[in-house]
């Protein structure tokens, strides 16, 4: 079974060449499996404007010098107008893209995708959907090895910088679920050494 839908195929070529920093290809694509999770579990949201949101989310950051890109983001950010830089520039990006491809509803696409960083509360459903599925990649297994690489932080560092930053921002209950579950998942690996046997 393809993680892409044949619809979104098309998106996903024309994004790429915007996601090769930061590791937003994969990124983009792992939110994307996470945006289909939580719809199967929020069947009133809607996947015509979730899933084009989630692929052309993040495209503006091609347009941040790739030098500054770990000053916007982390525990302390010191540079988030680059995080508000980063939304209008996908939002131009994405416009280009989806009207070339004849998608509906662009407006309501470029409207989540212009404050999936910037702006916590939902203004939607299909906005809380991206929201959880762009902030809950951080509590996957997948997110955990890119940003642990990216800041060099040990694993009750970045538990901290989860439950701190990202997991108080999730919105559907369904997205808090999974970053609560992965969470705990952490937390129990941080432990395992104390319940295993050390040997003689």
């Amino acid at each position: 079974m393809s993680l892409l839908r044949p619809q979104d195929q098309a998106l996903w070529a024309e994004a790429r060449p915007f996601l090769d920093v930061r590791n937003n290809d994969e990124h983009t694509l792992v939110a994307y499996g996470v945006a289909k999770a939580l719809l199967a579990q929020l069947p009133e949201a809607e996947e015509d404007v979730v899933l084009p949101a989630i692929l052309l989310h993040d495209l503006g950051w091609k347009r941040i010098p790739p030098d500054l890109l770990l000053e916007a983001i982390g525990r302390n950010p010191t540079r988030r107008d680059l995080v508000f830089e980063h939304e209008r520039h996908s939002v131009v990006i994405a416009r280009d893209i989806l009207t070339r491809h004849g998608v509906g509803r662009v407006e309501e696409i470029l409207a989540i995708i212009d404050g999936h960083d910037t702006t916590y509360d939902a203004r939607s459903l299909n906005d809380a959907v991206v929201k959880d599925a762009d902030k809950g990649w951080r509590t996957t297994p997948h997110g955990m090895r890119i940003i642990r690489g990216w800041y060099d932080w040990s694993l009750a560092e970045y538990i901290d910088m989860v439950t701190v930053v990202s997991n108080p921002r999730l919105l559907t209950a369904p997205g808090k679920a999974m970053g609560e579950g992965f969470v705990a998942s952490l937390r129990a690996e941080l432990e395992l050494s104390n319940y295993m046997e050390t040997g003689a």
